[in-house]
């Protein structure tokens, strides 16, 4: 295998790793503001804290994803799965990716109020 391809599959598995902390970092904004009900207030400012910390790695990951998904498309195969296959994929990533747009916007309109209130 040249660097190249090795390049490629690395790119690949950043891309998919940086969704996962993504989605992980939203969930634990969530679940951290849930914890704030009945706290002093020194553990509502560290909960504060660690919602802020959650949010800018959220924003860190959405860039490298961001970032690695444009990779991914300039190292596209074409055919990869014959030519009748690969217009069904182009057309469900498309719809996948507006999927994941939106999941983006409804992630960050979700918590933006939570972490800055």
């Amino acid at each position: 295998m040249n660097v190249k391809n090795a390049a490629v599959i690395l790119n690949g598995f950043v891309h998919d790793f940086a969704a996962g902390i993504w989605l992980a970092a939203i969930a634990a904004i969530v679940l951290i503001h849930r914890m704030h009900g009945g706290q002093a207030a020194e553990i509502v400012a560290i909960l504060n804290r660690l919602e802020h910390i959650f949010f800018w790695a959220s924003v860190v990951a959405m860039v490298v994803i961001m970032a690695t998904g444009a990779g991914r498309t300039f190292t596209y195969v074409e055919n990869w799965y014959g030519p009748d296959a690969e217009k069904v994929r182009r057309r469900m990533l498309i719809i996948k990716h507006l999927v994941l747009f939106a999941a983006f916007g409804a992630g960050y309109l979700c918590v933006y109020g939570m972490v800055f209130h």
